[in-house]
């Protein structure tokens, strides 16, 4: 398999990536995007690549958007399940994954509830890794469909006023897109209950609210978190409702700003909680559209991290 054409080997964090990378990763998503508007989605740009799929936490978009990106991109797809694996048997990670790359495996799709996994996994294969979320660190390819998402709307990320509202301690999403959001010059502020935003925050370069309907006045697009209580050791909100009253997105709580702005969601959404049905189900939001974008968005990730330019310009000079 020939070399990727991004400065970076594999797509691990979104923390000082190249800002080129992104941009590259963006335009060719845009191109694909128009694949999955064909009648026949399939493009042969992967064809001969095998990629596996680590996940050793639940998934359903991710997993089945990475599923579909391979198989839109004529890969060879190996779906790893952790736990009907050697790795109940006592099997070693280092031993597991090694086994695996034996098979001649060209690139890893990895989701980890540890934080630092995939970059761990590099230590021990030469194929490209592909974090798809690990602990509360990192979730990129998620950041990169929600950029590709905010730019197909705006047309433009550089001065976009992006909010982010919910639980941002124990957010992937959250720490993911500011870092990318940040690079591409737009601005970003982030909300939620105080005991639910890191003290350092601001080092990142983001300001903080805890008035939700100052964000809203401020924002051109509002990205909801939910509350991750399985990431919690002891309840860190008094109830769901009181949330909901502070810093859920309700069609009301909209209308009293008479303005027009774009609604996100990574999912899985608590309708009622962080987001009312009809303000999900409403024209403001771009929720579908950041799943389709997902498709979009992982077919250009891996099609720039395989090789897929340096290997269509081989087959075009044979």
């Amino acid at each position: 398999m020939t070399n990727n054409i991004l400065k970076q080997k594999h797509l691990l964090f979104l923390k000082k990536y190249p800002k080129e990378d992104i941009e590259l990763i963006l335009n060719t998503a845009f191109k694909f995007r128009e694949v999955l508007d064909r009648p026949i989605k399939k493009v042969p740009s992967l064809q001969g690549v095998t990629i596996v799929n680590l996940f050793f936490e639940n998934s359903t978009r991710t997993r089945i958007s990475f599923e579909l990106a391979q198989k839109r991109l004529s890969a060879d797809t190996v779906n790893f399940s952790a736990s009907s694996s050697s790795l109940k048997k006592g099997e070693s990670f280092k031993d597991t994954v090694q086994n695996i790359m034996s098979m001649k495996i060209d690139a890893v799709v990895m989701r980890h509830p540890a934080p630092g996994s995939p970059k761990h996994l590099t230590e021990f294969i030469d194929a490209v890794v592909v974090n798809a979320g690990d602990g509360a660190h990192e979730h990129p390819t998620q950041a990169i469909l929600d950029m590709m998402s905010l730019k197909e709307k705006f047309g433009y990320l550089k001065g976009l006023k992006v909010g982010i509202v919910g639980d941002i301690l124990h957010s992937r999403v959250a720490r993911s897109n500011i870092y990318g959001l940040i690079n591409m010059g737009a601005e970003v502020m982030v909300c939620g209950p105080p005991n639910l935003i890191p003290r350092n925050i601001k080092d990142l370069g983001v300001d903080v609210k805890y008035d939700l309907d100052e964000l809203i006045e401020w924002a051109d697009a509002l990205n909801i978190l939910r509350i991750q209580k399985e990431r919690m050791g002891q309840p860190l909100i008094p109830s769901t409702r009181e949330y909901r009253s502070s810093f859920g997105i309700t069609l009301d709580r909209l209308r009293n700003h008479k303005k027009e702005i774009t609604i996100m969601h990574p999912g899985p959404m608590n309708r009622g909680v962080e987001i009312d049905s009809r303000v999900a189900d409403s024209e403001q939001a771009i929720i579908l559209d950041q799943v389709l974008n997902g498709v979009a968005s992982r077919m250009s990730i891996l099609y720039c991290l395989c090789g897929g330019y340096s290997n269509e310009m081989e087959q075009n000079e044979r």
